[in-house]
């Protein structure tokens, strides 16, 4: 019997390529999340180390003159448009980051699919070699029972 020979081989080789390009993808952008996630801690530390200094000046019983009070206006300010364009960013990359996942899924049914295929042409394989074994067995012991 000759060796057994998947007819899907190439296609199974490329799926499994594929899913592997799928996996780098989704943990690149996982990555980009979790860097995304820490400046936007950054940022938020930032605001409330900013607001502590203001409410030590204005505790400290000094003379807080307009420009402090425009110069801390214009900073929470600033910081606010920061960490909502943060925020922003990180609903972005989440859905990039879904999407990711579901084309992963996606390759990684399809690729299933096919190695569950090749199995069971493995075990059709297997199957008709041991009828042909035995056919072979059965012909060598009717020989020789004939010849007796």
């Amino acid at each position: 019997m000759k060796k057994f020979k998947f007819q899907l081989e190439t296609l199974l080789k490329v799926t499994r390529m594929k899913k592997e390009d799928a996996e780098v993808k989704f943990a690149e952008v996982s990555r980009r999340l979790e860097e995304q996630k820490q400046v936007l801690n950054t940022l938020l530390e930032q605001m409330q180390q900013g607001q502590k200094d203001y409410e030590a000046l204005t505790e400290e019983g000094t003379k807080v003159t307009i420009g402090k009070i425009m110069t801390f206006n214009s900073f929470f300010a600033w910081k606010r448009q920061q960490i909502e364009n943060q925020q922003q960013t990180i609903l972005n990359t989440r859905a990039e980051r879904q999407e990711r996942l579901k084309e992963l899924m996606k390759v990684m049914s399809y690729l299933k699919s096919i190695e569950q295929l090749k199995e069971k042409r493995w075990q059709e394989y297997q199957a008709e070699a041991l009828a042909e074994e035995q056919k072979m067995l059965d012909e060598i012991g009717l020989q020789l029972s004939v010849r007796r």
